[in-house]
Parts: structure tokens; sequence; C-alpha cells
């Protein structure tokens, strides 16, 4: 139901854009969200989005972007001035009937896509 894409490898400084296109959901009435993880540690919360409202986790703040297109069902994150410890392999995830006090929680999300990676060097 999620197919994530637009991982890749930049420069420090530079910018990605990924994209999570949904299917088999009405769109504007789910929770979408961002996850990140490395090797060894647990899924770090990036950026969600309900309705017209965004959350973001603290590393990211300012820097990074969810937003969606309701007509493509597609869900995006706009990476701008990327670091190399943003480097992580990205997961979308969908969450129906979240309380929105738990969308930095990744086990509220049932539905998951396969993940992209980023790679930001140096």
């Amino acid at each position: 139901q999620l197919q994530a894409s637009g991982g890749g490898l930049v420069q420090a400084g530079g910018s990605l854009r990924l994209s999570c296109k949904v299917s088999g959901r009405t769109f504007n009435m789910i929770t979408i969200a961002w996850f990140r993880q490395t090797p060894g540690k647990d899924r770090e919360f990036v950026a969600a989005l309900w309705r017209t409202a965004t959350y973001y986790g603290d590393p990211v703040k300012g820097r990074f972007t969810i937003s969606r297109d309701n007509a493509q069902n597609t869900a995006y994150l706009q990476m701008n001035s990327l670091k190399p410890e943003d480097t992580a392999v990205y997961y979308c995830a969908l969450g129906v009937n979240l309380i929105l006090s738990s969308v930095r929680q990744a086990g509220q999300y049932g539905y998951w896509g396969q993940g992209t990676q980023v790679t930001v060097s140096s």
C-alpha cells in the first residue's frame, strides 16, 4: 500500500525529495509519517502529517518539510541542508485513527513502505 522512492547519495548541504505513493486508502483521512533507521538503532521519528497539521523531530526541524498531494495520493519529504548524520534508511508509514499525541511513535503505524536509502557524504 505504500511505495517509497527518491533516496540516493548527496553531499552535505544538498537536498533530496522522498516520495511515498499510497494506495488503497482515503488519502486525506490518514496520518502519513516518515521515520528513519540506522543499523543497530530503533526507528527515529522524522515527520508526520495529518490533514494540515505537521510534526517534526527535533534533528530535522527547519530543514525538512513534509507535504502531500491528495490528487496523486502521494506524500513527500523535502530534505534540505542535509548532514552526514541524516544518513539512514527512510521509511514512510501510514496510520489510521491515530491519537495525535502518539504520532511520533513508530508502533502506532500499521502500514510501512519498503524503505529508501539516503546517504549524505561529508
